[in-house]
């Protein structure tokens, strides 16, 4: 059998051992004492990762998408109108999906590669009547970078509620989200939270969670209902079995162990570590003559990388090549450059010998 190739896609990324070592237990009661200690701490643990001491979490089976959808639910009515930062594919999609509950979107869209200029937010904020704002932190689509912080003072400055998309982002980049006063960060587990796929997270504030008990209007979508789910959280965190639907066992208990490594690394240092290693791989790419969707560094993402195929280079042959080597990479995904580009994930466990296999493999496949 041949050696198991390294995944460097955008997710799913590389586990730790231990994380998938609780996946693989015999899986018990979902209201096992165990089972319910696992939940609760997973729960407080998120709140020391999203750096959110007073922010409410949710753990439901599903994906980012789910965790967005989520948010849109519970603080979207019908008539409501949002403001949406795109920079990308997701951007895009999460307009899409906030119209569905009756949202009336105003869409700001940056040009491919940059973001929407601070300045052009504010005048959109300053000039509409808007309940939410939402804007991804970090695009996969395109691995564009914007600014949480400058972000969050916005809404706080015009009264908005704030979606950030963080599915790209969370345990990766710098996320202080009750200190930046976001009032929603949604996630999944397979990026950088290092966890396999299954579980879509957020965590939401007091502001938000107040916005949603003071709606005039039921929720539009049953199985994403705060109102169903928040009383299955605070029992899970009081150590009381609860029930609504039946949560992935294994998954949460994988999802408590991969917390605790990240808290132990330490905030501070595993976004230092993702940024380290993001210029490295850069670097290491630009000697190769290669330049990147994202038109300047401080829009880069350091959870992946976005390059350009090199002129002459086939791009289905060039993904090929670098799988032979060893190493799995993603091609593109924004649909009017998907054949121009590819995407490389450095996020979670990443190690300088991840980053050194797969330059090593891409060099092979050039040559």
């Amino acid at each position: 059998m041949s050696e198991r190739k390294l995944l460097m896609i955008p997710g799913p990324i590389e586990f730790a051992p231990e994380v998938m070592e609780k996946l693989g237990q015999p899986t018990v009661s979902h209201v096992a004492p165990a089972f319910m200690e696992s939940f609760g701490r997973a729960l407080e643990l998120m709140r020391k990762v999203w750096l959110a001491p007073s922010g409410q979490p949710f753990i439901v089976a599903g994906s980012g998408t789910l965790a967005m959808d989520m948010a849109g639910a519970n603080l979207i009515e019908t008539g409501d109108n949002v403001l949406v930062v795109s920079t990308g594919y997701f951007g895009e999609r999460y307009a899409e999906l906030l119209k569905r509950y009756g949202a009336n979107v105003t869409f700001l869209q940056s040009e491919v590669g940059d973001v929407v200029p601070l300045e052009t937010v504010e005048a959109e904020l300053a000039s509409g009547n808007y309940k939410l704002m939402t804007f991804t932190h970090v695009d996969t689509s395109t691995s564009v970078l914007v600014d949480a912080k400058a972000m969050g003072a916005l809404a706080q400055k015009y009264n908005v509620l704030s979606i950030l998309d963080g599915v790209c982002s969370v345990a990766g980049e710098e996320i202080r989200q009750e200190e930046w006063g976001i009032d929603v960060v949604v996630t999944a587990s397979q990026k950088a939270v290092g966890v396999p796929p299954g579980l879509a997270l957020l965590v939401a504030s007091e502001k938000a969670m107040s916005a949603w008990r003071n709606r005039k209007t039921a929720v539009g979508n049953y199985f994403c209902d705060w109102s169903l789910w928040l009383p299955i959280m605070q029992a899970y965190e009081g150590r009381n079995p609860s029930y609504f639907a039946t949560p992935p066992v294994n998954l949460i208990q994988a999802l408590e162990r991969s917390l605790e490594l990240i808290l132990a690394e330490g905030m501070d240092a595993r976004f230092a570590r993702h940024k380290r290693l993001a210029n490295k791989f850069r670097d290491e790419m630009r000697s190769l003559g290669m330049i990147f969707i994202p038109k300047s560094e401080t829009v880069q993402a350091n959870t992946l990388t976005a390059p350009y195929y090199p002129e002459g280079v086939n791009g289905g042959e060039f993904l090929g090549k670098v799988g032979q080597n060893g190493v799995v990479i993603a091609g593109g995904l924004l649909p009017s450059h998907k054949t121009q580009y590819f995407r490389v994930g450095h996020m979670g466990i990443v190690s300088e010998e991840h980053i050194d296999r797969t330059v090593d493999a891409i060099k092979k496949a050039l040559n």
